[in-house]
């Protein structure tokens, strides 16, 4: 069975953007972007809540023309060539290798986790990974703290109905910057 993979950037006091959305605070360093590259090998399919994917969509199609960062230059034609699965039910069918799922996010998610291929890929948001958690969808969380506190903005984690405990696997540090925190859906 395929596993759905949460990666997201966090401040410190458990934002995953900043008041009015900013995200211009997270920072990769060589090393934590060779461990978003190892993830990225592991699954054939990015998964993105509508608020996300606005904002990749606005960026990846075109990185080379606004960016010279390497790995950005790198990760552009990944992200183009890897098909992505949108979580909307207000979204147009976007262009490309994309598909829009708004239908029951249980069924649908379930039968994707049970077909052929590799894991799934869902980064950021808020949103979606509280419906998939509370679901008991998600398999594995990377969580990269980033050295900063923004007093504000979406949670990290949703109020749920009920308390989640998760299975330790892992820390480590990057760039003499970020930490990432990696975790598990325990079996059962």
């Amino acid at each position: 069975m395929r596993k759905i993979i949460y990666f997201v950037h966090s401040s410190l006091d458990g934002h995953i953007d900043g008041p009015g959305g900013a995200f211009d605070w997270p920072v990769l360093g060589p090393e934590l972007g060779a461990y978003g590259d190892g993830l990225q090998a592991r699954v054939d399919t990015f998964l993105y809540g509508r608020v996300v994917w606005e904002m990749m969509s606005g960026f990846w199609p075109d990185a080379e023309s606004v960016s010279n960062d390497p790995h950005d230059l790198a990760f552009a034609p990944v992200w183009r060539r890897t098909p992505k699965i949108v979580f909307s039910r207000t979204l147009e069918q976007p262009e490309g290798n994309v598909r829009v799922i708004g239908g029951n996010l249980a069924e649908e998610v379930a039968a994707l986790k049970q077909s052929p291929g590799k894991d799934l890929l869902l980064t950021g948001g808020s949103t979606l990974p509280a419906a998939l958690t509370e679901l008991g969808l998600i398999d594995e969380y990377h969580i990269v703290m980033h050295p900063v506190v923004l007093g504000g903005g979406r949670p990290l984690f949703l109020q749920g109905k009920e308390r989640l405990n998760l299975r330790f696997v892992d820390s480590r540090s990057f760039d003499s910057r970020t930490v990432l925190l990696r975790y598990d859906r325990p079996a059962g």
